[in-house]
């Protein structure tokens, strides 16, 4: 009886392992598109709403949950004190802030501080052009994070029930 109660908890246990790791991987196709979109909502009010940046950056943020949309509100937040603080610099501590509660991985925080470095201190014109090699280099992520999040996904759901297994199959 107590060995079926192990075993199983140890199935349970392998199982949970497998779909926090595959959970890893949708997290992060998920955030990519979040990004996508408050970049897009973003480029829209510079380019369209001639809005100030800490308005457009709460705006782009609107309707989303999640890490990736507080890297927006905590730069806004920050941008908005007037302490006097370039948009980089608020952009920069935002990211800094936010980033481990995100799954996204090095190469969209390199995108990003990039971003943040051309905005806000050029014409509009430039800050979309900006906005717009930031949404492509995410775009590429994103078809990136999707082909790993079926690919890997599915294995780390079977590794984890799997391995459980044969720790239960061995125990016995």
């Amino acid at each position: 009886m107590i060995q079926a109660i192990g075993a199983i908890m140890i199935l349970f246990a392998g199982a949970m392992f497998g779909f926090a790791q595959a959970a890893k991987y949708t997290d992060r196709a998920v955030q990519l598109r979040q990004l996508l979109h408050a970049l897009q909502r973003l480029e829209t009010e510079i380019g369209y709403g001639h809005t100030p940046l800490p308005v457009a950056l709460d705006n782009a943020a609107s309707g989303l949950r999640g890490p990736v949309p507080e890297l927006f509100r905590d730069a806004s937040g920050r941008l908005g004190k007037g302490d006097g603080l370039m948009f980089r610099e608020c952009w920069e501590a935002a990211l800094d802030g936010g980033w481990p509660r995100t799954a996204l991985l090095q190469a969209e925080r390199t995108s990003l501080a990039r971003l943040g470095s051309a905005l806000g201190i050029s014409d509009r014109e430039d800050q979309i052009k900006h906005l717009r090699l930031a949404m492509l280099q995410i775009r590429a992520e994103e078809e990136t994070a999707r082909e790993e999040q079926s690919r890997y996904g599915k294995m780390w759901r079977s590794l984890g029930v799997l391995a459980a297994a044969l720790v239960v199959i061995l125990m016995l």
